[in-house]
């Protein structure tokens, strides 16, 4: 008799995202915090109102308060939206939603967990020898944390470490230089994960920069801050300079 083969990690990764997706449709209708009205609001600001607007409205107690490119990620996300009800990114929004604007929602968090998923492959596979570090991956889909607090209490952390292993993912290949950028977009996606940022500058100082010679390596250095701060300057510089928004 022919022995079975095992699924490959990749498969097996896919299949526990889509069961993963099945507990989380399932979820749609229970408690939700106020940061659902929160992110509800932001789609609607960021979908109605012009960019230069974004940080100075004050139309609603729920003002936008995530670095620019999380609000370039809510107008995204508010694109499809008319096609299921206008109602849902206008101003003002409704003081109780009905179900299909929760639906919507829900399933934009579900969505952006794809970035997860990618992320995690990519990540088993570079894993050697894989069976562990796979398996520890895996669970960051079925993480009950995780899901408790973006598909019950309403938040895009999925999509944020997404982010945030798909920059791992980078510097476990040797391309510090993607890693060190996606990294500086998910600083300005989210300004919390600053804490990793001296963990990260301690890496790419030693990894990217030293052991090649001081001018190599003040080249290196200066190309990983230029590229950082390219990254930096794209986020913030339209509320800056043309703005004056951020302060």
């Amino acid at each position: 008799m022919a022995a079975t083969s095992s699924p490959s990690p990749s498969s097996a990764a896919v299949w526990a995202f889509a069961a993963a997706a099945c507990v989380k449709l399932l979820l749609v209708p229970t408690y939700r915090s106020t940061d659902f009205d929160v992110h509800r609001y932001w789609l609607a600001l960021t979908h109605a109102l012009p960019a230069r607007q974004w940080y100075t409205d004050a139309s609603s107690e729920w003002t936008l308060d995530y670095p620019p490119f999380f609000a370039y990620f809510s107008r995204l996300l508010a694109l499809p939206a008319p096609l299921v009800d206008a109602s849902l990114v206008s101003i003002p929004v409704s003081n109780a939603p009905p179900f299909a604007h929760l639906l919507y929602l829900r399933l934009t968090v579900a969505f952006s967990d794809l970035l997860l998923l990618a992320s995690v492959l990519l990540l088993a596979r570079d894993a050697r020898p894989r069976r562990r570090p796979f398996l520890a991956l895996l669970f960051v889909l079925w993480s009950p944390a995780l899901i408790a607090v973006d598909h019950v209490h309403f938040q895009y952390n999925g999509f944020l470490m997404g982010l945030l292993l798909l920059s791992l993912h980078f510097l476990e290949q040797g391309r510090d230089l993607a890693g060190g950028v996606v990294f500086a977009a998910l600083l300005c996606s989210k300004h919390l994960f600053l804490v990793a940022a001296p963990v990260y500058f301690v890496y790419l100082f030693r990894h990217f920069c030293c052991g090649r010679g001081v001018v190599r390596g003040v080249g290196r250095l200066v190309l990983m801050g230029a590229a950082v701060a390219a990254v930096f300057i794209a986020a913030f510089a339209p509320f800056v300079y043309y703005y004056g928004q951020v302060r």
